[in-house]
């Protein structure tokens, strides 16, 4: 039997019950998300899908599928990942049409400082990431914050 939503959010949330890593997550799981997206989007399109947008490239594609794989878990879950990756494609494009060529560099160095914040708060914690178990959880990251906010403002997931 396939895992629900909440079951998913419960067993991350067992490994980042510490209030230092609770709030290194809160730092870093959006930015790791923007710049795996900004790394995405660095790899050169096929031709043909240049034809035909200039918004058809890896990191939409990819996006799409994320966004599949949130509506399998919650519809409403879906919706704020999905504007949540919107946002986050609006500023790779910023940046890139602001810092030409340096998209990849910035987002490689900073994934790399962001991925060491994240073993710190690990290591606070006394436990070992989630996606060492499975790597689904690197999804479930983002979503477990946004059931955060869900919850905040009173929305269902």
């Amino acid at each position: 039997m396939a895992k629900s939503i909440q079951q998913w959010l419960d067993e991350y949330g067992s490994s980042h019950q510490n209030k230092t890593n609770k709030r290194i997550h809160w730092f870093c799981v959006p930015q790791i998300f923007w710049t795996v997206m900004a790394a995405i989007y660095a790899i050169p399109v096929l031709p043909v899908m240049a034809e035909v947008s200039p918004h058809f490239n890896w990191a939409v594609v990819l996006s799409v599928l994320a966004i599949l794989f949130y509506v399998r878990l919650s519809v409403s879950l879906a919706i704020g990942m999905a504007l949540f990756t919107a946002v986050c494609y609006a500023i790779v494009l910023w940046f890139e049409a602001t810092f030409p060529g340096y998209l990849l560099w910035f987002a490689g160095i900073w994934f790399v400082v962001l991925w060491a914040l994240q073993f710190y708060g690990h290591e606070v914690e006394g436990k070992k990431p989630s996606f060492f178990k499975d790597l689904q959880f690197l999804m479930i990251g983002p979503a477990w914050l946004m059931s955060f906010i869900y919850q905040k403002i009173g929305l269902k997931y």
